[in-house]
């Protein structure tokens, strides 16, 4: 029985914001795999990317991926390139119900403008047209690797973390 539950998605789709109230609503443990990463480089994601490159970023992201994938009863936000790694999504789905957080372009773009230096892949003249093009990149990943999908545009948190909750009764019915 998986006890775990991965948010996957792009970014500004809720994954920390929901992973912790669903962590606090079912009464598990909350990590952020961004978090765990800038313990173990002793810096920022954006410092990471500016002096090391995504190369060590993404290697960091297995390294940090792999030690939670190994706890019990926790709820995982990833990042959003974690599906790029199938490694990530192997380690992730044997113990965690993969669940990929989606939003309109427009609501993504809406969530991020205000964080823009802490988004090192959407620093670009054209957000828009990167965010469109990243997404349609990774969202057969996300896809692929998902067991439950919830669109948040239009819901706030707590909103998600219902749907969440409803699907995964569902969804463990099923198993």
């Amino acid at each position: 029985m998986k006890n775990n539950i991965a948010l996957i998605g792009f970014m500004g789709t809720g994954k920390t914001a929901v992973g912790s109230l669903l962590a606090e609503k079912l009464g598990k443990q909350f990590i952020e795999l961004d978090e765990l990463i800038e313990k173990k480089a002793g810096k920022t994601i954006p410092g990471i990317f500016e002096q090391d490159g995504e190369t060590i970023f993404r290697e960091l992201e297995i390294e940090a991926t792999r030690d939670a994938a190994e706890k019990e009863n926790t709820v995982i936000a990833c990042g959003g390139g974690v599906v790029l790694n199938q490694i990530n999504i192997d380690r992730l789905g044997r113990n965690s119900v993969i669940v990929y957080l989606t939003a309109s372009p427009e609501a993504i773009l809406e969530r991020t403008s205000s964080d823009e230096d802490e988004r090192p892949l959407l620093v670009a003249e054209d957000k828009a047209s990167k965010v469109v093009k990243l997404l349609k990149f990774r969202q057969p990943f996300y896809e692929r690797a998902a067991d439950i999908t919830v669109d948040t545009s239009g819901l706030d948190v707590a909103e998600v973390a219902g749907q969440i909750i409803k699907k995964l009764s569902g969804h463990e019915s099923n198993h």
